[in-house]
């Protein structure tokens, strides 16, 4: 990564690193951080007639110092956003982010580094995201999707969905496993901001898992450091997060499901609405499975299916009474 940050100003690589080390933020949501804020600088130096739009993607930002930041107001920050949306078309979960990334940058260089005296981002206002419903599997639709998986790499990929299925883990989460996380029925991951925590394993999950390691994963010829990864590829190291989403593709295709609809963090939806749904979790026991900080995150997966609202509307005593 440092290869990454270096062509930035030393102020914006402090920030990274503040966000990485101290407030704990991982490692892609630094990097989405600091991609937001480098073209955010970009966009400034063409605002203050320092370099043109012609050749955005190139223009440099180390030569950007406090004096320059000195300058940016609310409303250059405005006009970022509205630029963001008309010429880059970005959506409203998009510009929501770079917010985020903007005010925590502001912040940390008026209340940490004491680098500005005054924070232009502090009454900066997010852009309102529409809220919709998460796409997600049946339970039919699940079950055809875990028996038509097949070919080379069957008992690993089946062992991979079920886990996204059952467990509604992220991807990093899964790509990331290793063996020794694994303690009879409970599964340690790394979540969002380095934040462990224990997943219980189901008898289905057990059992894939299981049939996976004593039956499919290579035992000799891994390549360092990957030997005590849990999911191996056919390169024989850790399976990447591409091979994940691509194989994910592949199945559901396969299951006759529409793949562009369809995909890993839609799995993860799925989990959270079957255990909501069939399993009758309650919503903050399902927060501490799928690793969410806020609770309102979790509550997307409280929506009804359209059978449920019509039996609601059928089981109502007036539905009988004619005219």
């Amino acid at each position: 990564m440092k290869n990454l940050y270096q062509d930035a100003p030393y102020f914006v690589r402090d920030f990274i690193t503040y966000m990485e080390a101290i407030r704990g933020k991982s490692k892609n949501t630094v990097q989405e951080y600091y991609f937001d804020l480098r073209t955010f600088l970009r966009y400034m130096k063409v605002l203050r007639s320092q370099a043109s739009l012609d050749e955005f993607e190139n223009i440099a930002i180390n030569d950007i110092d406090i004096d320059f930041i000195k300058t940016i107001t609310l409303h250059d920050l405005y006009e970022f956003l509205s630029y963001t949306s008309s010429e880059r078309l970005n959506n409203a979960n998009s510009r929501a982010r770079k917010v985020a990334a903007l005010r925590s940058f502001f912040k940390y260089l008026h209340s940490k580094e004491k680098l500005i005296s005054d924070n232009p981002a502090r009454d900066l206002d997010s852009p309102k995201i529409p809220k919709s419903l998460p796409k997600y599997l049946t339970l039919s639709e699940s079950r055809d999707l875990l028996k038509s998986i097949d070919g080379n790499d069957k008992l690993r990929d089946y062992a991979i969905i079920t886990l996204f299925l059952n467990c509604g883990m992220r991807l990093s989460e899964l790509a990331g496993i290793n063996l020794r996380d694994i303690k009879d029925d409970k599964l340690t991951v790394i979540g969002k901001g380095n934040k462990e925590r224990v997943i219980y394993l189901n008898q289905a999950c057990i059992k894939a898992v299981d049939s996976y390691i004593k039956n499919e994963r290579p035992v000799e010829g891994i390549k360092a450091p990957h030997g005590n990864a849990l999911f191996i590829s056919r390169n024989k190291q850790r399976i990447s997060v591409k091979t994940i989403q691509h194989l994910v593709k592949k199945h559901l295709k396969a299951a006759g499901l529409d793949d562009t609809k369809y995909s890993v963090h839609k799995l993860r939806h799925t989990a959270a609405t079957l255990m909501y749904q069939h399993g009758h979790v309650d919503v903050r026991v399902l927060q501490e499975i799928l690793g969410h900080t806020n609770l309102a995150t979790t509550q997307i997966y409280t929506h009804l299916d359209s059978q449920q609202l019509r039996n609601a509307a059928d089981s109502n005593p007036l539905a009988d009474m004619d005219e």
